[in-house]
């Protein structure tokens, strides 16, 4: 075997001879360009500090494409775990967008996200799939001299899910070239117009950069700090990037002339940024310490903006050498990859791969960390795909009818089959990575008691249980007639109009009778809103008066313009015992001294007047004057926080409610508070909307207008 020198200097045996002699069969078979891409992806592969079976396996790999060999023939002549390092090979790259009638120009963020994901799951050794991103970047340099439609096939492929996949791993190596090639195919003129303004002061940037490398030589050994300093290249899609997000020019980007510190420890690090900050001014907004909070790839640095020799502005990135390795390599830089196993289960497996490959610290290696990684890298998922090439995110173990509940409710409430890779196959067949499903469907919903069985193995997702559970609680009428009730009880309770007819209301809402309305609620045909908004329009269908002569008022109170029918004027006040508000229908009674008393028709204490003094009754009707307010008395039940009131007086200010007046009361054993308020309210409409959004506030228990 020949050696190999990594990115880091490091001799390690590579894949050398093995590449030469898969060259010479490529060769022999007619197929020169499979051989040097042979040797091409070994020495790429190689060059990540990879262990010599996955080097194999990307030097075997062309061969099979080519098909040089086949993976029988890989076996035969090539037995150990490069054989099976090539198998897994072989399926990520017959999973390639294109295969399944996708347009590779077209993913959507969520799809392309899908399709990473789909990468990760569906192989056994994630080492495979540093090959893969290795071999498109290879395609990607060979599309040079490809058309342009080529070009920008590969470009949109690299740009929408292999990038952001090195990206994740934290591959800065593969990540950046990946990045800027896309950037090239995809924006050639922003890319030649960035290149070319990057050329033109290419001798001043080093000029620069140069003489601060000489400045902070002399101040880090006078400190007695060992280091090492380099201009770091800014690379072309990266500084685009930036100017987009900026909405500014090259000019204004600070980060284009760079410089990096290389150090033995953390210390050393913020040392030198102590040293950097003492020499040069530096810009408190661009300053990021990834030392302390790493990013979710766990890249580590810290980068600081100076104002620089001459007055320009570039960035200064410090980092330990071991920080370095694992920004320029990712998870390559980590990986302790173990042949075999003690028998585990494949999670167990999954869990003790992800501690050896992200190295968590004693304090992070909690069941949290380890959660939080598998989803974001290989949550056990399975990704099928839809006859139009979507990509459908499974649970390990799916079926059919999980697919079909993914795609649509409603798909699967009709699902009476499936078709997988063009196969009938039973409801219960386990979906495996990359196989395309079709769902046969019916014409009407008709799901089965039986895929409630967890053990009959029909649905593998709790979710979609829940959803078949919903449907067969839809047919149980006299359930949800129970549940419709208690809701139109609680709205009307909470907006004191218990007194309302419900016949009334279902006539209003187009329902057949009261139990027809009660399910339509329990199904959630019907909303609370849809009630509040009948019953404020029932409340403003009261018959026309006869005409009378109009008083053109606003009572003291606040309660607006009101007509009276077959007296002269009169002063008029809303009655404080039920707090009347426009639409409601209204009764007037003539008091001794202070005019008329304005109640609403169903209140308690105007209903025992009319039994002891009907002749005071004088009929009565809501004025015109759009700009009036009416009282209202509401009371507010929630568990006291901080910043309660506040969010009250928001939602009050935004309906454009004036507060009268406020009490408040809380038992601080239970924390709870009773908040009593006085507003005033153009109508019922704006009351009933404004009850519902102080419900959804947080801590708030119940909110009800008072009698």
């Amino acid at each position: 075997m020949d050696a190999s020198t990594d990115t880091h200097g490091v001799k390690r045996e590579g894949s050398g001879s093995l590449a030469e002699e898969l060259a010479r069969l490529c060769a022999e078979a007619g197929q020169p360009a499979a051989g040097d891409r042979c040797r091409e992806l070994a020495g790429l592969v190689a060059g990540l500090g990879m262990e010599p079976e996955i080097v194999d396996a990307a030097a075997i790999h062309p061969a099979v494409q080519a098909c040089v060999l086949d993976l029988e023939a890989v076996k035969q002549r090539y037995p150990g775990p490069s054989a099976a390092l090539c198998a897994d090979l072989a399926q990520l790259t017959d999973m390639s967008p294109e295969l399944h009638g996708q347009d590779p120009a077209g993913f959507a963020p969520d799809q392309a996200e899908g399709l990473r994901r789909m990468l990760l799951a569906a192989v056994r050794d994630v080492r495979v799939v540093l090959v893969r991103l290795a071999d498109v970047l290879l395609s990607l340099r060979e599309a040079r001299d490809a058309p342009a439609e080529t070009q920008r096939r590969i470009a949109a492929q690299c740009r929408d899910i292999y990038a952001p996949l090195a990206n994740r791993l934290g591959i800065w190596q593969l990540k950046w070239e990946l990045e800027d090639l896309s950037f090239r195919f995809l924006e050639p003129d922003a890319y030649r117009r960035i290149a070319r303004q990057l050329k033109q002061r290419r001798e001043e940037r080093e000029a620069v950069i140069g003489e601060m490398r000489e400045r902070l030589r002399g101040e880090l050994d006078a400190a007695g700090i060992e280091a090492e300093i380099s201009g770091r290249p800014k690379h072309i899609y990266s500084i685009w990037r930036k100017m987009q997000r900026k909405d500014t020019e090259l000019d204004k980007i600070f980060d284009v002339l760079a410089v990096r510190i290389f150090v033995n420890d953390v210390r050393d690090c913020y040392a030198a940024l102590g040293i950097v900050h003492n020499l040069w001014s530096y810009l408190p907004q661009e300053f990021d310490d990834y030392i302390a909070n790493p990013k979710k790839n766990l890249y580590q640095s810290l980068h600081t903006a100076v104002m620089g020799p001459h007055g320009q502005p570039l960035e200064v990135q410090i980092r330990t050498h071991e920080m370095h390795r694992h920004a320029e390599l990712g998870v390559a830089a980590h990986w302790r990859y173990k042949e075999g196993g003690s028998g585990a289960g494949a999670f167990e497996q999954k869990v003790r791969w992800l501690r050896q490959l992200l190295e968590p610290s004693e304090a992070e290696a909690s069941d949290d960390f380890v959660q939080r990684v598998r989803e974001e890298i290989m949550e056990d998922r399975v990704y099928a795909f839809s006859p139009r090439g979507d990509v459908v995110d499974l649970p390990a173990g799916a079926t059919p009818l999980d697919f079909a509940y993914s795609v649509h409710t409603q798909v699967g409430h009709r699902c009476r089959g499936a078709r997988v890779n063009g196969r009938i196959v039973p409801l219960g067949y386990q979906i495996r990575n990359g196989d395309q499903v079709e769902i046969i469907t019916a014409s009407k919903p008709s799901p089965s008691r039986d895929w409630l069985v967890p053990r009959l193995g029909f649905l593998a997702s709790s979710r979609n249980r829940a959803k078949v559970r919903a449907w067969f609680r839809r047919q149980d009428r006299e359930q949800n007639r129970k549940q419709g009730r208690d809701i139109l009880e609680r709205e009307l309770s909470r907006l004191n109009l218990k007194s309302l007819p419900v016949a009334d209301i279902a006539a209003q809402l187009k329902q057949e009778n009261a139990d027809a309305l009660y399910v339509a609620l329990g199904t959630g045909d019907l909303t609370a809103s849809a009630v509040a908004n009948a019953a404020h329009q029932l409340t403003a269908q009261e018959p026309e008066p006869l005409p009378v002569r109009r008083r053109r008022r606003r009572p003291s109170g606040g309660g607006g313009d009101i007509r009276v029918r077959g007296v002269g004027d009169l002063m008029s006040n809303l009655a404080r015992c039920c707090g009347p508000v426009p639409p409601e229908p209204i009764l007037g009674y003539i008091t001794v001294g202070r005019g008329v008393s304005i109640h609403r028709r169903d209140c308690r204490n105007l209903l025992r007047l009319m039994e002891q003094q009907a002749s005071r009754i004088i009929e009565v009707e809501w004025g015109e004057d759009d700009e009036a307010r009416y009282p209202v008395e509401l009371r507010i039940e929630a568990w006291n926080r901080d910043g309660l009131l506040r969010d009250i007086s928001s939602v009050l200010s935004d309906e454009h409610i004036g507060i009268i007046g406020s009490r408040s009361d809380t038992d601080r054993r239970s924390r709870k508070a009773s908040i009593e308020l006085s507003v005033e309210v153009p109508d019922l409409e704006t009351l009933s909307r404004t009850l519902s959004r102080l419900e959804r506030l947080t801590n708030v228990i119940s909110v009800r207008r008072d009698a």
